[in-house]
């Protein structure tokens, strides 16, 4: 087992940049602001939690990535920034949510709100819901898990043609399961940051997922039709709960 835990000054560096300009930037800021900022460098902060590795199967070991600093996010040519013409966040819902049309009409109107408060100077506004059969998307049956999956690549072509004109990005949002090609066991989400569009499954965070006796888990084998959706007519999606609407706030 491994802990990874950073320094106070690396993460300022990494936090702050070296960049004259990005430091003249923050100097700017109001006492206020730069308080919340630096609280999450300080020990013990709820920001940036030590993080640990439990296996060589986990996430941060299993698919190594470079480090990103603020620098090098702020000058990646490929980085998207919102216009006037383009400052709206739009969330799709896909699938059914929860039990009942009003738990799930306040749960995704939480997360509108997180998300508007979170993405400041950005409108949020919440498109129609979904069916999952009007998405057209290919789908199967998880071999580990046993319980149903959309494929994530399509779900972002279905998005990316209801993308409104005035959009700075769409986000698609589901308790179905993902996953982004046959090889892969699952994704928790997927995105195109050139595109503007992005998915997300909030279907794992719920506590019960991965037990034996999860309601999501199919009790019989079925042979899928592709392009018959009947068989999510009914299909269990998790309660929605204190911790999981607080889990689905740390995705947006």
């Amino acid at each position: 087992m491994q802990v990874i835990e950073h320094p106070v000054e690396r993460l300022r560096t990494a936090l702050l940049s070296t960049r004259k300009d990005l430091i003249e930037t923050y100097q700017q800021f109001s006492r206020p602001e730069k308080t919340l900022l630096e609280e999450g460098l300080q020990p013990g902060n709820s920001l940036f939690n030590p993080i640990t590795i439990h296996s060589d199967s986990d996430w941060i070991p299993a698919h190594p990535e470079d480090p990103q600093d603020f620098q090098s996010f702020f000058i990646n040519p490929y980085r998207r920034s919102p216009c006037g013409g383009h400052n709206s966040i739009y969330i799709q819902t896909i699938g059914s949510f929860g039990e009942g049309a009003v738990v799930a009409e306040q749960y995704v109107e939480w997360l509108k709100d997180y998300c508007q408060a979170f993405y400041y100077g950005l409108v949020v506004k919440l498109l129609p819901p979904v069916t999952v059969a009007s998405t057209a998307c290919s789908f199967r049956i998880n071999d580990n898990t046993h319980n149903l999956q959309l494929h994530a690549g399509e779900l972002l072509n279905f998005l990316k043609k209801r993308k409104p004109r005035d959009a700075f990005c769409i986000v698609g949002i589901t308790m179905i399961d993902l996953y982004p090609r046959d090889s892969w066991n699952f994704v928790f989400g997927q995105a195109s940051l050139t595109e503007g569009v992005g998915v997300f499954s909030f279907a794992r965070y719920d506590d019960h997922f991965y037990q034996r006796n999860y309601a999501g888990r199919l009790k019989k084998k079925i042979k899928l039709k592709q392009g018959d959706y009947s068989v999510f007519e009914n299909y269990y999606t998790p309660p929605i709960t204190s911790i999981l609407l607080l889990r689905s706030c740390k995705v947006k």
